[in-house]
């Protein structure tokens, strides 16, 4: 449920940001087909993952490997989950549909099935993870250029300090199912040291449409110091996982990266509106 409404809360915050009108019934339209677009992304994960999700601590509950639902009920229900987001999506307009039925393919067909053989797969997984944020904007304008391709990266590169804080801290758990997410294999410095480096690059897209490169994305001068202020708290916190190694320190680091992108998306909203 959280991470659905996160999904949904970015791809409405994409759309604020594309459009010149706001039409309420295009965001609820929006917001229930992202809904349906990550569910149905989930099930089908979670099929895939069945038996993997029975040797984790963290996933032995879930309702495949704890037997509260079988194989063909939750293939049903992805399948009705897809149909009914994507027909939903392309009522907006057909490139939104598009992207959202991307999205699925990428996290099913390659993020999921990835996991356990390379580091990698955080690499492909980000590239489905950062389609909401632009496809809000899609909704709004049926139009991608520079404007959502900036919002992709901007949530592209912020995933991988962030599911590097996860895989950090979840780890041991990881491994019993043979799951490789950090990029080493490891907890060790290297790690640390590329969640610090992705952690600057998104800073440095989160700033970039201060300088009016990025179309009719923007941002003012006030607008870009407080992102980039809340850009230096997920940074240190960055920097404390690579001081102290410990699991303490990822999950702060995964709250502050929580915290990041979803403050980000307020103050561009907000930004765009109270100029």
């Amino acid at each position: 449920m959280g991470l659905s409404l996160s999904v949904v809360f970015s791809s409405i915050a994409g759309y604020f940001l594309g459009a010149d009108i706001v039409n309420f019934s295009t965001v609820v339209l929006l917001a229930l087909g992202g809904y349906f677009m990550v569910g149905a992304s989930n099930v089908f994960n979670q099929i895939i993952e069945r038996d993997y999700d029975a040797l984790m601590e963290r996933t032995k509950d879930r309702p495949i490997p704890a037997g509260r639902i079988s194989v063909r009920s939750a293939f049903i229900l992805a399948c009705i989950l897809t149909l009914l987001g994507i027909g939903i999506l392309y009522s907006i307009n057909p490139k939104t549909a598009m992207f959202g039925a991307i999205s699925i393919f990428l996290y099913t067909s390659a993020y999921t099935p990835l996991k356990t053989k390379t580091p990698l797969s955080v690499f492909v997984g980000a590239i489905p993870g950062a389609i909401p944020f632009m496809l809000g904007w899609v909704a709004a304008t049926d139009d991608f250029g520079i404007e959502p391709g900036t919002l992709f990266m901007l949530q592209f590169f912020w995933q991988f300090p962030h599911f590097w804080a996860i895989g950090w801290f979840l780890h041991d758990d990881y491994q019993k199912a043979g799951f490789n997410m950090l990029p080493t294999g490891k907890r060790d410095k290297a790690t640390a040291v590329q969640a610090i480096l992705y952690t600057v690059w998104t800073i440095i897209v989160s700033v970039i449409p201060v300088l009016g490169f990025t179309g009719e994305l923007r941002l003012t001068i006030v607008g870009a110091i407080i992102v980039f202020l809340v850009g230096l708290v997920m940074l240190y916190y960055a920097i404390q996982l690579f001081k102290k190694m410990t699991e303490k320190a990822a999950r702060q680091l995964m709250l502050a990266s929580v915290l990041y992108i979803t403050l980000i998306q307020i103050v561009y909203v907000l930004d765009k509106f109270i100029r």
